[in-house]
């Protein structure tokens, strides 16, 4: 814990970069130097959050990434890939944990499919690792740029990949995804549909089908797992609460199995996991395990005279599905302890 890192946060004044303010500020090896948003450029944080931080907010190119061990990048989709292109050479030390989607998918064809504009930096897309952290730590751990997963992918991913890894899943037929996310998943921005007379006492499903840009990458890592292709049925709600996530999936096995056997593989796969908990059979996974917190919940059971088990997956989109594990991958990359400011 001695050495201490010097950091700069890009995009402090969306929710997940204020998020990781608030976790990094009560982090041991951590030194915020700058924090920018291009809007509150000029204005101290106290001046637009509820803090006492009089850190002054600075605009991207204010940066002087020369002088940093480490950047987050919570910026949009798209604008991650300028200030990469701009400081990845600052330092051949210099870490970046990238919360955008820029630098998630191996092909720029595939970014550009499914977020529908064009990739300016593709040859960095092969220095960026995938930052779900509990299957990629050896690769994390000797990165120094990290692309940190998606809400909605982190959920998936960790609750299919026990099954999926063992080969238990019939990949004949699709993955089955219902998923709903507070309002702050939506981001920061004036939109009717973000209303409270909009979201309020309602659930509203959006991006239905094959069109939600974190299909594409949910595919992309499920296929790494599984060694072969298969397609996912994805179908997120916007639930009237400020934070969290729930993904509730439905597989198709290969063989018969109880409930409680099915547990048993998700407890071996996540047994020395800090941050994943797994329910036993007659618990399910909800909101409230999970909010204000960096874990994973899951739960899984078995539906009775059929093929099908459920698995519901629970974090918290804007810990585990942003911010919280932005830091924890930046401890992995840094050599601290991984649970170090999200406990």
């Amino acid at each position: 814990m001695n050495k201490r890192f010097n950091v700069a946060i890009y995009g402090v004044s969306g929710y997940a970069g204020y998020e990781l303010y608030r976790l990094i500020k009560r982090h041991r090896s951590i030194e915020i130097k700058y924090v920018t948003a291009e809007t509150s450029a000029g204005k101290k944080l106290s001046d637009i959050f509820a803090t006492t931080d009089d850190l002054r907010i600075v605009k991207n190119d204010d940066v002087d990434a020369a002088n940093l061990d480490a950047v987050f990048l919570s910026l949009p989709h798209g604008a991650a890939k300028s200030v990469v292109e701009k400081i990845a050479g600052s330092s051949k030390e210099m870490k970046i944990v990238d919360l955008s989607a820029d630098y998630r998918f191996d092909d720029a064809e595939e970014y550009e499919r499914w977020y529908g504009q064009k990739h300016t930096s593709p040859d960095f897309l092969d220095d960026f690792v995938y930052g779900l952290t509990e299957i990629n730590r050896e690769s994390i751990r000797k990165a120094r740029f990290v692309a940190n997963p998606g809400c909605y992918p982190t959920a998936t991913i960790l609750g299919v990949y026990p099954l999926l890894k063992e080969r238990l899943i019939d990949l004949g037929v699709p993955v089955i995804i219902d998923a709903k996310s507070g309002v702050t998943g939506a981001g920061r921005k004036p939109e009717v549909r973000l209303l409270f007379a909009e979201v309020n006492e309602n659930v509203s499903p959006y991006s239905i089908g094959y069109v939600h840009r974190h299909t594409g990458e949910i595919e992309q890592e499920l296929k790494k797992v599984a060694g072969s292709d298969l397609k996912v049925i994805f179908s997120p709600h916007l639930m009237p609460i400020t934070r969290g996530m729930l993904n509730t999936i439905y597989v198709k096995l290969l063989r018969d199995m109880s409930t409680g056997e099915l547990t048993k593989i998700l407890e071996a796969a996540y047994d020395n996991e800090s941050l994943v908990k797994v329910l036993p059979g007659n618990s399910i996974a909800t909101f409230q395990h999970t909010i204000n917190t960096n874990l994973s919940v899951i739960s899984v059971k078995k539906v009775e005279n059929s093929p099908y088990a459920i698995i519901v997956s629970s974090i918290d989109n804007l810990g585990k599905g942003a911010a919280g594990q932005a830091l924890q991958n930046f401890n992995v990359m840094a050599g601290i302890e991984e649970t170090e400011g999200l406990l």
